[in-house]
């Protein structure tokens, strides 16, 4: 019986985690490059530092939104390949296609930067989660449902998963929906969403999360 490429491709569990991981690494780097120490040359006395640094304050505040929100994506999909026993070749693509949506984390923040107060800036970012949200959580059903999981998932560790995404994109949707408002409402809204997800393991009142 012939052996057909599609049944033999994309197996290896150690080159997308590999892939993965570089990725993440890069587009976490690649943020960083968006902020710009002041010019020396406009700067003549501390006060104009600190006006300088002042100026900048958003663009650190959408740095440090977009670095903890590809560390929850990054502790997400890695939690879900620490439930694997194999890949595919289908579950290899959507993985390519989740890591092309970390890529454009760069461009959608520093578009919110530069465009702060503008709502479509916003919404781009928006955009650019819940594709993100989106694919991890197809990644988890071809997992699931194509046999590719060390055994079979208990219907808690499925549920838990579920919901964390669920719930974290709701909560990323309503933030955006304040924009109508104000954007540094929406801005205010997911880093605190964000910043709770980081630390809420540690506090009970947050554990659904």
């Amino acid at each position: 019986m012939p052996t057909f490429y599609n049944r033999i491709a994309g197996q290896s569990l150690h080159r997308l985690e590999a892939l993965s991981d570089g990725v993440f690494a890069v587009a976490m780097t690649l943020l960083v490059l968006d902020l710009h120490a002041p010019v020396a040359a406009a700067i003549h006395s501390e006060r104009d530092l600190l006006q300088a640094l002042a100026a900048l304050s958003p663009r650190l505040l959408t740095y440090l939104m977009s670095f903890v929100t590809l560390g929850i994506f990054w502790v997400g999909q890695q939690t879900q390949h620490d439930l694997l026993a194999k890949s595919d070749r289908s579950y290899a693509w959507i993985n390519i296609a989740f890591l092309m949506a970390v890529t454009l984390v760069p461009f959608s923040t520093a578009l919110l930067a530069e465009f702060i107060t503008y709502r479509v800036a916003l919404l781009v970012y928006w955009a650019n989660l819940l594709v993100l949200g989106l694919l991890i959580a197809a990644q988890l059903y071809r997992a699931r449902h194509f046999g590719l999981l060390k055994e079979k998932m208990s219907r808690d560790v499925h549920v838990a998963i579920v919901r964390r995404v669920v719930i974290a994109q709701a909560l990323y949707a309503f933030g955006a929906m304040l924009c109508v408002f104000s954007n540094w409402w929406s801005i205010g809204f997911i880093v605190t969403v964000q910043l709770i997800y980081a630390i809420a393991p540690r506090f009970k009142p947050f554990v659904w999360m």
